[in-house]
């Protein structure tokens, strides 16, 4: 994807990768089963904190990933492979993992301000994925306009995050828990395709294969 200039298809690849990258779809069951055992106002709360943390990060790696990319020598091929490893391995848990006591509810023995923190606004809600992207964003874009366009972008994701965070904050009792299992299985497998192309695509940026098309 280039990011040296503006086109529809850039706005409809950054939007689509960003959905993916911070959308709600991988945090949303997590946050309904982690929550399940809270009241209302602690829900809201984990959903703030949960949303401050991950739009925050996210805007710093915007801003500061080129930066970070040449402090610690590391290049946007070799984060799309670790990202790749990242995501494959959460993918692998959600396709596998059985719906059983030992993934209930959070309940008193942890504190929901660090559950909102970890595991769920990262890497749930800002994923690997959306890492990768933002980084890459960071190190390829040359021009305010289209780091105005990732942050335009962006805000148009969060609120998306909002609406349906917050609906699930209302809902989550009378949700059908075998449905969620299910959509989270499918989009699981869909995320483990999505990791295993992340891994040949930063094979062939830092020179190791060559994928015909690039």
């Amino acid at each position: 994807m280039d990011h040296r200039t503006i086109d529809l298809a850039l706005v409809i690849d950054t939007f689509l990768l960003l959905l993916i990258g911070i959308g709600p779809k991988i945090a949303l069951v997590p946050f309904v089963e982690t929550t399940a055992g809270m009241d209302s106002a602690t829900k809201a709360r984990v959903v703030r904190k949960m949303l401050v943390t991950a739009s925050v990060v996210a805007v710093l790696l915007i801003f500061l990933g080129e930066l970070l990319a040449r402090l610690l020598h590391f290049s946007t091929g070799s984060l799309s492979i670790a990202g790749g490893i990242i995501l494959v391995i959460i993918a692998v848990s959600m396709v596998l993992r059985s719906d059983d006591p030992h993934h209930g509810p959070v309940g008193e023995e942890r504190d929901p301000m660090r559950v909102a923190v970890f595991p769920l606004a990262i890497p749930y809600l800002l994923n690997p994925a959306g890492i990768v992207m933002l980084v890459t964003i960071s190190a390829e874009a040359d021009s305010v306009a289209v780091v105005a366009l990732v942050l335009g972008l962006l805000v148009v994701v969060l609120a998306l995050d909002v609406a349906v965070f917050r609906w699930a904050n209302h809902v989550s009792q009378r949700m059908d828990a075998s449905r969620m299992l299910v959509t989270e299985k499918v989009f699981g497998f869909l995320l483990a395709a999505l990791a295993v192309q992340l891994m040949p695509d930063g094979l062939h940026s830092v020179g190791v294969i060559h994928l015909s098309g690039h």
